[in-house]
C-alpha cells in the first residue's frame, strides 16, 4: 500500500493518490487509471519518453531496486544514469533519482513523481485559495531581512499553535489527535530552525500588523479553530493542518510573485519549494487516513 504523489508544470495542482503495491503495475499505469498525463509512446522501456522522476518520501526503509536492462538502457542512453547509480541500485538497494515510468513498478512506499509533461503547452500555476489575494494586498518586505524575520515568525507560530493544540487533545483525553499535533509541532520546529538559519542575525521578532496582513488576525500557518475540537478525529487534524500549510505556500508565492527585489524573490522562492513539499506530505498522509477510515468503517 502507498501513496503515489505526482507533480508536473502540466498540472494546476498535484495528485496524490492510494495504490496497491503491485496491484496496478507500474507508476505508469497507476498514472493512467488516474489520467495523470505523463508522456508516453512505446510502454515497454524502448522510447524513453516516459521518464520520470522518483523521490522516495521513507528514506529510513530499503527495498531492493528492480532495474530492468531495457531501463537500464533507456536511462544510459538519455545521459540519466550513471554506472556507479546502477551499482547502487543493484548491490547498496539506492534508488536511482530517475526511472521509466513504464518500468518502475510501484513498491509498498509513498513516493514523489515528477514529471516535465508536455512542453509544448504553458505551465499551469497552482491553484489559490481566497486567502492568496489578501496576503498579494497585505506584506510587501522592502527588504530581504524583513521578509525573513516574516518567515520566522510565520514559522514560530506554526510550531507554538501545534504545541498547544496537542496539550489541548491531551487534555481531553484525545490521545492519538494529541499524539499528531505533537509531531506536526516537531515538523515545524524543523522549519523554524531552516527559517532561523536563513535569516541569521535578522530580527526574529519584528512585529506584524495583524488587522490586515493576516486573515482572522493570525499568521497564515496557524491552523483553523475548529482544530480545537474535543472530539476531532485524526483526518479532521491532518486537513486542518494542511489548510494551515496552504495557506502558508500562498503566502510565500505571493510574495515571491509581487516583489520587486530580485534577493527577495529568491528567497520567498527557497520557501514556495518548501511548502510545496510540506503540502505534498501531508496530501499524502490524508490520502492514507481516508483510505484506513473507509475500510476500517467497511
Amino acid at each position: 500500500m502507498s501513496n503515489v504523489t505526482f507533480s508536473s508544470p502540466s498540472m494546476a495542482r498535484d495528485v496524490t493518490v492510494y495504490a496497491i503495491a503491485g496491484d496496478r503495475g507500474t507508476i505508469l499505469s497507476v498514472a493512467k487509471a488516474h489520467k495523470i498525463p505523463i508522456p508516453f509512446d512505446c510502454q515497454d522501456g524502448e522510447c524513453g519518453s516516459c521518464l520520470v522522476e522518483v523521490k522516495h518520501l521513507d528514506t529510513t526503509k530499503k527495498y531492493a531496486i528492480a532495474l530492468t536492462e531495457k531501463e537500464k538502457e533507456g536511462l544510459r542512453t538519455l545521459g540519466k544514469i550513471t554506472k556507479e547509480e546502477i551499482h547502487d541500485a543493484e548491490v547498496n538497494d539506492m534508488p536511482p533519482r530517475y526511472r521509466l515510468a513504464c518500468q518502475c513498478f510501484v513498491r509498498n512506499e509513498d513516493i514523489l513523481v515528477s514529471f516535465a509533461g508536455d512542453e509544448t503547452l504553458p505551465a499551469q500555476p497552482p491553484g489559490f485559495s481566497k486567502a492568496a489575494r489578501i496576503y498579494k494586498g497585505g506584506i510587501k518586505p522592502a527588504t530581504v531581512a524583513e521578509f525573513l524575520s516574516y518567515a520566522v515568525k510565520v514559522e514560530h507560530d506554526a510550531a507554538v499553535h501545534f504545541d498547544e493544540l496537542a496539550i489541548a487533545m491531551e487534555a481531553v483525553g484525545n490521545t492519538a489527535v494529541a499524539r499528531l499535533f505533537a509531531q506536526l509541532a516537531a515538523f515545524s520546529r524543523l522549519h523554524l530552525a531552516e527559517a532561523e538559519k536563513r535569516a541569521g542575525k535578522v530580527d526574529a521578532h519584528l512585529e506584524i500588523p495583524p488587522d490586515y496582513v493576516w486573515p482572522d488576525h493570525v499568521t497564515p500557518e496557524r491552523t483553523s479553530l475548529w482544530a480545537g475540537d474535543p472530539a476531532l478525529s485524526r483526518l479532521d487534524a491532518l486537513r486542518a493542518a494542511l489548510q494551515g500549510e496552504k495557506k502558508g505556500f500562498e503566502f510565500y508565492y505571493a510574495v515571491a510573485g509581487t516583489a520587486t527585489d530580485p534577493d527577495i524573490i529568491a528567497s520567498a522562492k527557497e520557501f514556495v519549494h518548501e511548502e510545496a513539499e510540506h503540502v505534498k506530505v501531508l496530501e499524502a498522509w490524508i490520502t492514507r487516513e481516508e483510505w484506513d477510515s473507509k475500510h476500517q468503517a467497511a
